[in-house]
């Protein structure tokens, strides 16, 4: 703390220098001191989440849509954006995180905006101005809640969200457990923030969004630690990483994935291995209703924790007591028994029985319970099932995410997916790999 104090005592003498007027708001220094003080009050260890901000209008007709005309159904407006949604996700769960986004002074950035005001999180990181136009998405839902057909705006983040803002905010991002960005953002602005985080040996978690944003890990790839695509998003950046090297494997898989946990892992090694050899060390497959494969090339990554001093406030020293009772760390056999293959080593953590309502969020709320989950002191293990349970009770709601968590019940539902998992490996049973 000396030290951090002197640094920003250098900071503030430095500003003082340059600027006789110290109160002039316009400067750059003196926001960047501001903010490290109020940091160090916080204890300067909040999770900090980085991308889209979007407004959803979802739409769900009451019969097959028809060209030319209208059908009726039902319409909302649903707060969205992969970022925003994770950030929120954390949030409900007890985290703290810092949200650093764009949005425009319009009725969309307004509305999500206050809304993030009302959760009592800083809103510094999220930038608003008259020249954004708020990021906007518009879905038609299929009667499984899927989407069926979508236009998305996202031409505000990309052109806003820029890496000269993020980097305003590196004091944060230096302080963090760990670091999320999505892949709404550009190149420079991706590549500005793995710098910041990497720089300070902060774990950094690729969220891809989509199959065609999926593909920016090539210019990344070497500063990220986590990242969760879909089987899809996991064949793009494949691709991108390897051009033509996984040529026709994706298509192949598409017509047999619907196979046992065994063979369904198999026929997404080569991507997953691909992945794992450019650096990354855990790859999380998200696989719909069937839950998720979590795969590395080491298994004890896997049954440590990966915050080293967590901080446990709120209700999320709650669910870190929940979880750590039922299913304590060393529950798990050791990782030096259970390997997988000299390449890969896999787990199939299945999915829960869902009432769906939409399927929307559901992928987000995942991965938001998993990082809040792991700044608690939860390894990865336990964080994915926290996630798992989260994911269900997303599908069950109206939003993309829960207007509030049960907290007890997201801690049974992933007690239950523990004990129940039986030889889908998650008690120390590994996928056999050929």
């Amino acid at each position: 703390m000396a030290a951090e104090s002197r640094a920003q005592r250098r900071i503030q003498s430095l500003y003082r220098h340059l600027s006789p007027q110290a109160s002039d708001a316009s400067s750059l220094l003196q926001p960047t001191v501001l903010r490290a003080e109020r940091l160090s009050l916080r204890d300067g260890r909040e999770a900090v989440v980085i991308g889209g901000m979007v407004l959803d209008i979802h739409a769900l007709p009451f019969s097959p849509p028809a060209p030319g005309t209208t059908t009726p159904g039902k319409v909302h407006y649903v707060l969205g954006g992969v970022a925003r949604n994770i950030a929120d996700c954390m949030s409900k769960l007890g985290g703290k995180p810092f949200f650093i986004s764009a949005v425009g002074l319009d009725m969309a950035g307004n509305h999500l905006l206050e809304h993030w005001r009302s959760t009592g999180h800083p809103i510094e990181g999220i930038l608003q101005t008259q020249d954004i136009t708020t990021a906007v998405v518009c879905c038609v839902l299929d009667p499984n809640g899927e989407v069926a057909a979508g236009v998305a705006s996202f031409e505000s983040i990309e052109k806003f969200l820029t890496a000269e803002w993020i980097q305003q905010f590196r004091y944060e991002i230096s302080s963090a457990p760990v670091v999320m960005v999505d892949a709404n953002l550009n190149n420079r602005a991706l590549e500005a923030s793995c710098r910041l985080a990497t720089g300070d040996n902060i774990p950094l978690w690729f969220e891809p969004v989509s199959v065609a944003k999926s593909k920016k890990i090539a210019s990344i790839v070497k500063y990220v630690t986590y990242v969760s695509p879909n089987e899809d998003e996991l064949f793009a950046m494949a691709d991108a990483l390897s051009p033509g090297k996984l040529y026709g494997l994706s298509e192949r898989y598409r017509s047999e994935k619907n196979c046992p946990a065994e063979s369904h892992i198999n026929m997404l090694k080569p991507a997953i291995v691909l992945l794992l050899e450019k650096g990354i060390k855990i790859v999380v497959v998200t696989i719909g209703a069937r839950g998720v494969f979590l795969c590395s090339k080491e298994g004890s990554i896997l049954t440590r924790a990966v915050v080293e001093k967590p901080q446990r406030l709120g209700i999320s020293s709650e669910l870190h007591k929940l979880i750590s009772s039922d299913c304590p760390s060393q529950k798990f056999h050791d990782a030096k028994h259970i390997e997988g293959t000299s390449r890969l080593f896999a787990l199939h953590l299945p999915g829960l029985p869902a009432s769906v309502k939409k399927l929307t969020g559901a992928g987000d709320c995942l991965v938001g319970a998993t990082l809040a989950s792991i700044c608690e002191g939860l390894n990865i293990i336990q964080a994915i099932s926290v996630g798992i349970a989260a994911a269900k009770a997303t599908v069950e709601a109206d939003s993309n995410v829960p207007l509030t968590f049960d907290l007890v019940g997201v801690a049974g539902m992933n007690i239950l997916s523990i004990k129940t998992a039986g030889n889908s490996c998650i008690l120390g049973y590994p996928i056999n790999l050929v």
